[in-house]
């Protein structure tokens, strides 16, 4: 099993040390004092501590957890984790849970998509079934669809007002695909992308002036 051993002057810093370097909690762990010295006489000189933590072995739930709270509490919050895990389909959904969310969510979704990101790559390294990780937090997911879908909606109506192929600003791929999904349905329009990334954007077309759908 993979463990660290910690000097320190106290046996939490030690601990503290050695769950950020084996980047899990206390709960997936085991603590060991292998030493522990005061100076002389108890009087003189530092006292110091030797620990010995071990990591128990995680199954996939606990080691997505124990990465995402690792990060969380480094950038000074406390969040509760909420975990849906289908083995079967190999997919993982993580609700986080706490105050302060938006810090976590940052603007339109980037810090929530740069943390499911590091945590697919974590859990997935190494491994040769690959899980797919989804987070999401104060329910944002979701709500971020719904506004994305109404915006596909509206600007098909522009588009099929105006008799014209209207550009939506750019997206990232998942949000390129919600709304080529909510018009793939509309009859007088059609949708494709353009431009490269992170630039790359979605054109809703007036049917009779459309590109090829790609993306």
């Amino acid at each position: 099993m993979k463990f660290v051993e910690i000097k320190a002057k106290t046996v939490d810093e030690a601990v503290e040390k050695a769950l950020s370097d084996l980047n899990t909690t206390k709960e997936n762990v085991e603590i060991e004092i292998l030493e522990e010295s005061k100076g002389l006489f108890g009087l003189l000189g530092s006292k110091e501590v030797k620990v010995r933590v071990t990591l128990i072995k995680e199954d996939e739930t606990s080691k997505a957890e124990s990465f995402l709270k690792n990060i969380t509490e480094k950038m000074g919050m406390d969040t509760e984790l909420e975990t849906v895990y289908n083995e079967e389909e190999k997919k993982m959904n993580i609700e986080l849970k706490g105050e302060g969310l938006g810090l976590l969510i940052g603007r339109r979704g980037e810090t929530l998509d740069a943390l499911q990101y590091l945590t697919n790559i974590f859990l997935n390294k190494g491994s040769d079934d690959y899980i797919k990780v989804t987070l999401d937090a104060e329910n944002y997911r979701e709500r971020r669809e719904d506004a994305l879908v109404n915006l596909a909606k509206r600007t098909a109506s522009k588009a099929t007002k105006y008799k014209k192929n209207m550009i939506i600003e750019p997206k990232n791929p998942y949000e390129r695909r919600i709304i080529h999904e909510a018009l793939q349905d509309y009859p007088e329009v059609t949708t494709y992308s353009i431009g490269e990334e992170p630039n790359r954007k979605v054109v809703v077309a007036y049917k009779g002036m459309a590109g090829t759908y790609r993306d």
